[in-house]
């Protein structure tokens, strides 16, 4: 499926897809049995949105669009 979208947009997409799962995987990891019982939503949001996650989430993300790209160019 070919999108008329121009390819910035569609990166800004991908890449914001990918920070998406990032932190909603750390946010299913702060409920786990060794995160400690009793936490509540808002705590584990505190927890998780931080600058440091958002600097691996953005380095990472960019990095994996670039993969996304270079194995859609290989097909």
């Amino acid at each position: 499926m070919n999108l008329p979208w121009k390819p910035h947009y569609k990166a800004a997409i991908e890449v914001a897809f990918i920070i998406f799962l990032f932190y909603s995987n750390l946010l299913m990891g702060e409920f786990t049995e060794a995160a400690g019982r009793g936490k509540s939503l808002s705590t584990a949001l505190i927890d998780i949105f931080t600058a440091k996650n958002f600097a691996i989430a953005l380095i990472t993300s960019i990095f994996g669009h670039f993969a996304f790209e270079v194995l859609r160019k290989k097909s």
